[in-house]
């Protein structure tokens, strides 16, 4: 048993303050209860769970989930909790507890909660004590009520608005949670927690903030003044099993002809951009492609936050730096892509492009980083290259329109736009390549397209995706170059006799 608590009075942001320090017997001065039987434990998630960013139709059903995250708490519960958390916050030494290993922490801290809950007499049906002791473990050691669902794999985003309402997406579609949150405090607390592991704050002073998981899951941060009903936490979650194109292929997010496609493009060392909207899988999607990177290739990521999982030996991962407190300090992703020009990189990925480092980016793509990859927001692949002309006019350089459309044409390659469908699903919609220049217009022309037939009786979309005809494309001998030219001319052929 741990000795009485410092005067720190927290642990890991953890919020310790308490109407009034409420007197707690230690075990030698007391008879404790006999400690009650576990809950079962849950059944493992099912193994065909929805995957995070591209769905299959239809859906499985969700994966069974324990109680402690479906049952409604009653204010009762979380009046006891409370008054349990303080005792047990009075009790233990914190700076002994911060040297114990994980499992074994918890085994103290459950412990010493049931010690609290036999000697303080609470009338607590079993389940309710288990819940109760789950709960602690995790305020203390974890991220509090968001444990339990950082835990089911079949969440694509946790959505957090304020302490008393956090919203899932499962299977595309986003369902309300009985989770909630102690108060305000308590969930800024947890976003403190989070933030602090890479280095970062978030506070009145510095109320926005990007940061991640240790899973590489991104999260986002927006903390009062600027959110008003209290800090918004939202999470994308990565699935802790990396998903390929072939399990893409059973998911129906593309079809194995224009999967193979994709593969020799990502071989080939194409210029490839993502383009999609929010949520539809461009991060998933790059991680797909770069699984077919050669492995003796050195590939230098640059992100805002690093979530990119590329699975090769020789991977130098960048990261933005926010500014500190005075203002100064601030690394921005355009440093990060014009000093890993000076890093021997053989591909350059940039996560997301979104302002005037899409200039240097295509400067390294038309000078010998042949493979570069960057993920763009946009509706459409003609919508993305207007994007890219303005992301390099905001970067203030005066060059004629021309003159930026030519760097286009010289530097992009293949443009694959990924989109969310109304029904929740995520299909790749185009694969287009990008041939050159007729006048002052950037010529494209599509090689594979999704086309959607209707939709079945439980609303899920149906269509399929098909060969526009093209039987060689431009990056044609660039194929043949690394010797697959073959296998390119299999899949076209294939999806020409679909079509047919």
């Amino acid at each position: 048993m741990f000795g009485k608590r410092g005067s720190d009075g927290g642990f890991g942001g953890v919020d310790t303050r308490s109407p009034a320090p409420m007197p707690v017997t230690f075990k030698s001065e007391a008879s404790p209860a006999p400690r009650p039987a576990p809950a079962p434990p849950a059944p493992a998630a099912v193994a065909a769970a929805a995957p995070k960013r591209f769905e299959s139709a239809p859906p499985p059903p969700p994966p069974p989930v324990r109680s402690a995250v479906t049952r409604e708490r009653s204010e009762a519960y979380y009046d006891t909790k409370s008054q349990v958390f303080s005792a047990l916050i009075d009790t233990i030494d914190l700076s002994q507890l911060a040297k114990l290993a994980p499992d074994a922490a918890r085994e103290e801290i459950r412990d010493i909660v049931n010690d609290i809950i036999a000697i303080k007499n609470f009338a607590m049906s079993i389940a309710e004590q288990e819940d109760l002791l789950e709960d602690i473990c995790n305020d203390v050691l974890g991220y509090g009520p968001l444990e339990p669902l950082l835990a089911r794999d079949d969440i694509a985003d946790i959505m957090v608005n304020g302490a008393k309402q956090v919203y899932i997406e499962v299977n595309g579609k986003v369902e309300q949670t009985t989770i909630r949150f102690r108060d305000n405090q308590q969930l800024l607390n947890v976003c403190q927690r989070i933030v602090s592991q890479v280095g970062r704050r978030v506070d009145e002073s510095s109320p926005i903030c990007d940061a991640r998981l240790p899973d590489g899951s991104r999260v986002n941060v927006i903390a009062p003044p600027l959110s008003i009903d209290g800090a918004t936490l939202t999470i994308r979650k990565f699935k802790k099993d990396k998903l390929t194109l072939d399990q893409l292929v059973r998911f129906g997010a593309i079809s194995p002809e224009g999967a193979e496609v994709l593969k020799i493009i990502g071989r080939v060392r194409c210029n490839v951009i993502i383009s999609g909207g929010t949520g539809s899988g461009k991060t998933t999607l790059l991680n797909c492609l770069t699984h077919y990177v050669d492995r003796d290739e050195r590939i230098i990521t640059c992100e805002d936050s690093a979530e990119l999982q590329l699975q090769q030996p020789h991977v130098v991962r960048l990261e933005t730096r926010p500014p500190n407190l005075e203002g100064e300090g601030e690394v921005t992703m355009r440093d990060l892509v014009k000093n890993c020009l000076r890093m021997r990189p053989e591909r350059i990925i940039v996560g997301e492009v979104r302002g005037p480092e899409v200039f240097d980016l295509l400067q390294a793509m038309n000078t010998g980083h042949d493979g570069s990859m960057g993920t763009i927001h946009s509706n459409s692949p003609r919508e993305c290259l207007n994007r890219i002309e303005s992301m390099i006019a905001m970067g203030g350089f005066q060059l004629p329109q021309k003159t930026v459309r030519e760097i286009i044409v010289g530097s992009v390659d293949v443009i694959i736009q990924a989109a969310r469908l109304r029904d929740g699903s995520r299909r790749i919609t185009h694969i287009t390549e990008v041939i050159g220049m007729e006048g002052d217009v950037i010529i494209t022309q599509d090689i594979v397209l999704y086309r959607l037939k209707g939709e079945d009786q439980s609303g899920r979309l149906i269509g399929e995706h098909v060969s526009t005809g093209v039987g060689r494309p431009k990056f044609w001998e660039r194929a043949r170059y690394f010797n697959e030219e073959q296998r390119l001319a299999n899949a076209l052929e294939s999806m020409e006799r679909q079509a047919d």
